[in-house]
């Protein structure tokens, strides 16, 4: 029995060091001769955000070393798009950032767009920036939920839910589904708004900005939340730049990028809002940015309601090569039942060319990139989504801070491990 033991113990030393060996490099010196711990954090983690490993090297609570280690996801989303005709791959898109699907599928849809120069009506333009907007607010309050119950204020998360269920509801009058809606595809929007749902924006609009207020009261002056959130996760403007980071996670570190106004689409430039800025590039700062987009977000939406009321005309495209006919053409036109049958069944062909579109995410700029074949199939199909980024900069972030301080790093970037694993 002492025997075995001993010979138990002697494996598990040489594969520790066998483990070790393949850390050199990555960890400081004094890992390889057990002066710091090496720990797992995750990747079944209530604050990792998802299924992410961070192997940590601690010298006692500080941060020697974070490396971030993602891929338990194995989604596989891009190679299956890969298999599809560019409107059946929709509704895998929305799979990816699982919080924000309509940005996913705004991202997809843009970039077909620009491969087969495919016109977008304005009523659809409008349709899509209110369901980008109400994404943003739904996204940033499970963020906001989230991020403050990893650090100890559970009532924010009940309340922040309590508002994103709203938003949820109004999704699922555009789509029928409340999360995963693959309502903006190719050339405009599935179906146009409902009757009632004009005026349930209306009452949100009307309610939301209160409900911020309340947040803000709840956190913003928190002496707690403020010491656990000023002068932490410090990320430098140029640091940022050069790890990829976008979003709010940039603007925190006082960068002005957004592509709303950088490189506008959807009619964006037309609109009236304001980018919000940081100065300390810290968790605290990444907070505010998002509580302050809230309201721009209101600010456009309410500008958009009212030009939805006021522009008439189709919700897509009507061009049948690439768009179905409405329903109550198929009764009534040979050649209606020929495009939709061809559009379900087969799909389109798209040239043997290469783009790249991107749009402002929640998180950061979420951008697509398809190789055509000419076919009805796409040869590639990659994005570029900000949680990868992100996730690359944890090192820099967390380095020489607590252990404790990690949680709150990791919530103040935002991160969604579907974005990450595609």
């Amino acid at each position: 029995m002492v025997v075995a033991q001993q010979t138990q113990t002697i494996e598990e030393q040489r594969k520790w060091e066998g483990s070790l060996e393949q850390l050199k490099g990555l960890v400081s010196e004094r890992a390889m001769t057990g002066e710091t711990m090496l720990l797992n954090m995750g990747p079944h983690h209530p604050s990792t955000h998802g299924v992410l490993r961070l192997l940590l090297e601690l010298d006692g609570e500080e941060i020697v070393t974070c490396l971030p280690d993602i891929g338990f996801l194995h989604t596989g989303i891009e190679k299956s798009i890969e298999d599809k005709s560019y409107d059946k791959a929709v509704p895998l898109t929305d799979r990816m950032d699982y919080l924000s699907p309509m940005s996913n599928n705004m991202s997809f849809s843009t970039a077909v767009e620009k491969l087969l120069d495919l016109d977008v009506p304005e009523r659809a333009q409008i349709i899509r920036v209110i369901c980008l907007e109400l994404a943003r607010c739904a996204s940033h309050l499970v963020w906001l939920g989230t991020h403050a119950i990893d650090m100890g204020a559970m009532s924010v998360l009940l309340y922040a839910f309590r508002e994103r269920e709203r938003i949820l509801g109004m999704f699922e009058m555009l789509s029928g589904q409340r999360m995963m809606s693959s309502y903006i595809r190719p050339g405009g929007v599935w179906r146009d708004v409902t009757d009632d749902f004009l005026p349930t924006l209306r009452q949100f609009l009307a309610d939301f900005p209160a409900k911020v207020d309340d947040y803000e009261a709840l956190l913003t002056q928190n002496p707690i939340w403020k010491d656990r959130a000023q002068g932490v996760g410090v990320i430098e403007p140029d640091v940022a730049l050069a790890y990829g980071m976008t979003g709010p996670s940039l603007r925190g570190s006082g960068v002005n990028w957004d592509l709303r106004k950088a490189q506008p689409y959807s009619g964006y430039e037309t609109y009236d809002f304001n980018v919000p800025l940081g100065e300390h590039g810290d968790v605290y700062d990444r907070y505010l940015i998002r509580l302050q987009e809230f309201r721009e977000s209101m600010k456009i939406l309410n500008q958009a309601a009212d030009r939805l009321e006021k522009t008439p005309g189709p919700f897509r495209s009507e061009n049948r090569k690439y768009c179905p006919p409405l329903r109550s053409e198929l009764g009534t036109s040979m050649e209606a039942v020929i495009h939709h049958f061809k559009l379900w069944t087969y799909g389109y062909d798209a040239p043997d060319e290469e783009v790249y579109s991107a749009i402002e995410s929640p998180r950061g700029e979420i951008g697509c990139y398809i190789h055509g074949t000419g076919d009805n199939k796409p040869r590639r199909v990659h994005f570029k989504t900000p949680s990868f980024m992100h996730i690359s900069a944890m090192p820099v972030m967390t380095k020489g801070y607590l252990l404790a301080d990690v949680v709150a790093i990791i919530g103040s970037i935002d991160i969604v491990l579907g974005d990450c694993d595609r």
